[in-house]
């Protein structure tokens, strides 16, 4: 079911922000999500080993009111990327782009359709004159030796085509640090992105810092020099430490452009390649 949180199928390419990592894409012929993360506020996420946050928001649409998808493009295994009420909303034939690791536990709660990349393998779906091409980009989720005790986690470089022709080329960062010696070969091999949902919030956990905050989001910013600047992932859960201002001052001049929970951001817009 629609809902006006949906983007207009009249619109080419639209970004409608549900919240924490989980956004709608409209692109062209295809539909997907992002990282869904459906509890309500005061409902705890699972990180692992142990350790629970609580949401403290509510997302911008439920399973239900979501539009027919052509598949899920997952980050990782994280309760605040893939949480329990995705688990049991979702349809098992639902189409996955993920890790390899999170493929195969994926698979054993039965969604069948999964597809667990490397990094730089890619998927393609096509449609009519359409193509929508996934590839996994790298991404650590924290520092060096702590990141491998956590779940593998991947960026996403989405490419759609339109009869031969690419119309947009959107960079998903994932749950990571700003490591250029880990990140530098994404705009060497992806240049020209259009657009970027940069995940933020500075996730600290022990003291450990294991996603970007306002100052590795700025640098990433600068070394993949998107068009548009989409800012996700920042105030959702009391373990986010750094707030969007913060980004946002450190950014002053990239093209940035953020979202309320439940706006749609029409991408060719932004980015300006319409």
């Amino acid at each position: 079911m629609r809902t006006d949180n949906v983007p207009d199928p009249a619109v080419d390419a639209a970004a409608t922000f549900i919240g924490n990592a989980t956004v709608l894409l409209r692109l062209g012929a295809f539909t997907l999500l992002t990282d869904p993360n459906f509890l309500h506020a005061g409902q705890r996420a699972y990180l692992g080993h142990g350790m629970w946050s609580k949401r403290r928001t509510d997302p911008a649409l439920t399973p239900q009111q979501l539009p027919p998808l052509d598949g899920v493009v997952l980050s990782h295994l994280h309760g605040d990327h893939f949480d329990r009420v995705a688990r049991r909303g979702l349809p098992r034939d639902m189409p996955f782009v993920t890790t390899r690791s999170a493929g195969r536990r994926l698979r054993k709660w039965r969604f069948n359709e999964t597809v667990g990349l490397s990094t730089w393998q890619n998927v393609v779906w096509r449609r009519g004159g359409e193509t929508v091409r996934i590839t996994a980009v790298p991404a650590q989720h924290g520092p060096a030796l702590v990141y491998r005790a956590l779940p593998e986690t991947m960026g996403t470089v989405i490419d759609w085509e339109r009869d031969g022709h690419r119309r947009l080329r959107l960079y998903i960062t994932g749950d990571t640090l700003f490591r250029p010696e880990v990140l530098g070969e994404i705009p060497e091999r992806f240049g020209d992105i259009d657009a970027a949902l940069v995940h933020l919030g500075g996730t600290r956990i022990l003291g450990v810092l294991l996603t970007m905050d306002g100052r590795d989001g700025a640098a990433l910013s600068r070394l993949v020099r998107p068009r548009s600047i989409l800012p996700i992932h920042h105030d959702e859960y009391p373990v986010q430490r750094d707030p969007l201002a913060n980004f946002l001052r450190l950014s002053d001049g990239l093209p940035v452009r953020a979202m309320a929970r439940g706006e749609t951001v029409d991408l060719t817009v932004v980015s300006g390649v319409r």
